[in-house]
């Protein structure tokens, strides 16, 4: 059993995931003035900028849940400076994986999370 001790293993579980479905994994924690995001990923002809989250238990509520709209409006700007920076326009889509540490782990990849 794997055991979520802090976000590094849940990034770690994440981007294995990822790569399990066939994403290429172009950036961690990739860092801007804007903020963080945590995986910037390839998925066919779309550039993936995902936002994972962890949790051990569910006294908080879902993982997923913690990724409100200002979570999502700091990653949008991330994505705006990733993007500024490439030779060619890309497509762009934000997914967020869930990582849940309970009675084992369980990952929940959200496509198109938000807009």
């Amino acid at each position: 059993m794997n055991i979520v001790r802090d976000g590094w293993a849940g990034e770690k579980l994440a981007a294995d995931h990822l790569r399990q479905k066939g994403y290429a994994i172009l950036e961690t924690n990739y860092r801007t003035p804007a903020g963080e995001v945590d995986i910037i990923a390839r998925d066919g002809d779309y550039t993936v900028f995902v936002e994972v989250k962890s949790r051990r238990h569910l006294d908080y509520g879902y993982p997923r849940e913690a990724v409100g709209p200002q979570k999502q409006r700091r990653i949008k700007k991330v994505a705006l400076y990733y993007m500024a920076g490439q030779k060619t326009e890309i497509n762009c889509r934000f997914d967020v994986v869930e990582v849940l540490e309970m009675d084992g782990t369980e990952i929940t990849h959200i496509e198109n999370a938000f807009w």
